[in-house]
């Protein structure tokens, strides 16, 4: 049955004398031996689509170890779900200061989630699940949608504000999502040179050529391109300087611990020449003080972000918090 719909979809449409080409990812549970009940029944089904997505597979047959933990986990998955339908997900900011003249320049867009009945979720609870099913695809494309609605109150009279957005494995994997994220940007009227996408080096490594040629798509668009996390993946450098690329970030493993450690400080410094001598900016991750700031400007880092400079916030709070910033660090 199974095959015989996905021969039905994978037919040509025809619209408006244009051929459509379709496909589809059909995931597999039955009762009673994948689930209970009628809800556990749709989730494990749901989950076993979400893995034929993951593995670019065309049927996929639920297993149960497919995710780590069967019914909270199932139970999670739709609730995710309903999330993003009842707008329950929300879009938090953390600011990104020039070191060179501490104005806020930029902010990492992080999801939270606030739970009609737990209250604010942490990501570190959802989003390792989210990945791991390719649900993740869909908070992504919440997240880019969501920051488009919001961008012109986030601009400054002074020059462009960029926003960053974490982009998972499965969105380097998709090759719809380059067009995907232009046509959402091209609706609200946000240009792409104002979007920042972060891809840490194991996401990259998953598969080097396909994420290769995603990464140049986006590159063409006008999107910028970001390392996160740079220093703990398996990148080689002979890679890394075929990758159109404009920034390295530094991981917070190696700021934090530049203070105390000389290795840590000797890392952080050869990070910065490396990424210069490639013509890529350098953000810090993880400052968490006034002497973690100032080292990093005169290390040559273009932009920081930390604790210190501020947490992830709410959009409206972010607004209060950059004026307040300016009016502080900038103005005085």
């Amino acid at each position: 049955m199974a095959s015989s719909l996905l021969a039905r979809l994978n037919q040509p449409l025809e619209i408006d004398n244009n051929l459509i080409d379709l496909s589809a990812s059909i995931g597999i549970a039955t009762w009673p031996l994948d689930a209970s009940g009628c809800d556990d029944l749709i989730n494990a089904s749901q989950v076993a689509m979400y893995t034929a997505k993951r593995r670019s597979e065309d049927i996929v047959v639920y297993k149960s170890d497919f995710v780590t933990s069967t019914p909270e986990s199932l139970s999670l998955l739709s609730e995710l779900r309903q999330a993003v339908t009842n707008n329950e997900l929300r879009v938090y900011l953390q600011p990104k200061v020039s070191t060179a003249n501490h104005k806020v320049v930029a902010a990492e867009a992080l999801v939270r989630w606030q739970h009609p009945e737990k209250g604010l979720v942490p990501p570190y609870k959802f989003v390792p699940f989210a990945e791991q099913t390719g649900f993740i695809r869909e908070i992504t494309k919440w997240m880019i949608s969501a920051l488009a609605e919001q961008w012109q109150s986030l601009q400054q009279e002074n020059g462009l504000f960029r926003v960053s957005v974490n982009l998972s494995t499965r969105d380097l994997l998709s090759p719809s999502f380059p067009d995907y994220v232009r046509q959402t940007l091209d609706t609200f009227d946000v240009p792409t040179s104002g979007v920042c996408l972060e891809i840490t080096e194991s996401a990259i490594m998953d598969d080097p050529a396909f994420a290769e040629q995603t990464l140049a798509k986006l590159s063409n668009m006008g999107f910028r391109l970001s390392i996160d996390d740079f220093g703990t993946g398996y990148s080689s450098l002979g890679y890394l300087k075929r990758l159109p690329v404009n920034e390295l970030k530094v991981d917070q493993s190696f700021v934090f611990g530049m203070m105390d450690d000389a290795n840590d400080r000797t890392i952080v410094q050869s990070t910065i020449d490396l990424a210069h001598n490639l013509g890529l900016d350098v953000v810090a991750e993880g400052v968490e003080t006034a002497e973690m700031y100032q080292v990093l400007g005169e290390l040559g880092c273009e932009e920081a972000q930390g604790y210190f400079i501020g947490k992830p916030m709410p959009i409206e709070a972010f607004l209060t918090w950059r004026e307040q910033w300016q009016k502080e660090y900038v103005e005085a």
